[in-house]
């Protein structure tokens, strides 16, 4: 009979049942919504020259990667830096590309990491890379990354001329 009720108990926790798959996959959905929101904000954000809204959207222990090797920023650097340029109203203006953000969630819908192109006047297209976490149901970047994609078949030129400024990182 102890064989039976193992048997029978085993077979009653054998996986998730469909109701509780399909939650997983709402919270999953409603997560990758809101980091694909944060990732928005944040973007409106600098475009407007908001200070407030933009490094409400970064963790406080959050690191921001700018385009040039040198640019690694901690956030009372970054905002230091964004405070200067936001101040005499100038923001930047990084415009999503359509259909080219990609959010990606570790199971328990709590971090995320996510990759997306965009368009800048000056700079072109642009890869903006990242992390995000939630903590107490507030999702905030951890790590931003922004580059300057290079094709390949450019990327000698591109090196020599970096090496030709003697720029070091």
């Amino acid at each position: 009979m102890g064989l039976l009720a193992l048997s029978l108990a085993a077979g009653c926790s054998s996986g998730p049942t469909e109701e509780e798959i399909a939650r997983q996959q709402l919270d999953l959905s409603q997560a990758r919504l809101a980091v694909d929101g944060l990732l928005t904000t944040m973007h409106a954000a600098a475009a407007e020259a908001d200070l407030a809204e933009y490094m409400g959207c970064f963790a406080a222990d959050a690191i921001f990667f700018g385009t040039d090797a040198k640019e690694r920023w901690n956030m009372s650097e970054f905002e230091r830096y964004c405070r200067y340029y936001f101040e005499q109203g100038k923001g930047w203006t990084y415009t999503l590309l359509p259909g080219r953000r990609n959010v990606y969630l570790n199971q328990d819908a709590d971090s995320a990491w996510f990759d997306e192109m965009l368009e800048h006047e000056k700079y072109g297209v642009c890869r903006g890379t990242g992390a995000a976490r939630r903590v107490a149901g507030k999702w905030q970047i951890v790590q931003y990354h922004l580059t300057i994609p290079v094709p390949n078949e450019l990327a000698p030129r591109v090196v020599q001329m970096i090496r030709e400024t003697g720029t070091k990182p």
